[in-house]
């Protein structure tokens, strides 16, 4: 490398800081960059950053499942290295595999129940009618309450009964 080519070199790195660095691509296209730790012009210390050009995609459209979770791992430097294409590949046949030994033994587990339930072996369960949620201020009712209303100047302890209770209180 000539004289002239590393002044100029060391000139845009005290300048603009170094380069990205093309670290690896996704399988769906999305560029990895680092860039390295380096020192501004001001002697302050810049550490290492990471980062993803996602293709045709704006930053608040991301969702999950967009990248790569050993590459989203490494951008959190979670890890060291950045991932192989041979990495990401056997772990995600591996979720599949998972995937598919999870919906085999819930079928099969549901197919254990029902012969259980038609057998007598085990009670089914129970079905419960939600009419409303208990926080409701009318749980369970067709129609609200009268709230007592009461002032200070006439309130009298034990004075207020409720609705419909004068029936009660005769049995």
């Amino acid at each position: 490398m000539s004289l002239a080519w590393r002044a100029l070199r060391a000139l845009r790195l005290r300048l603009l800081g170094p380069a990205k660095e093309l670290v690896g691509t996704d399988q769906f296209g999305n560029k990895y960059y680092r860039v390295p730790k380096h020192e501004t012009r001001a002697g302050q210390i810049i550490p290492e950053r990471r980062f993803v050009e996602a293709v045709n995609r704006e930053a608040y459209q991301y969702q999950m499942g967009d990248f790569p979770t050993e590459w989203e791992a490494w951008i959190r430097r979670k890890r060291k290295d950045p991932p192989t294409i041979e990495e990401i590949l056997r772990n995600e046949n591996y979720r599949e595999e998972m995937k598919q030994k999870i919906k085999d033994v819930s079928e099969k587990d549901k197919l254990l129940q029902a012969k259980e339930y038609k057998e007598g072996l085990v009670a089914e369960p129970g079905h419960t009618q939600v009419k409303g949620h208990a926080s409701a201020p009318y749980y369970g009712k067709k129609e609200p309450s009268e709230d007592p209303t009461s002032t200070a100047n006439t309130f009298q302890p034990g004075a207020w009964m409720p609705p419909d209770s004068g029936s009660s209180q005769n049995k």
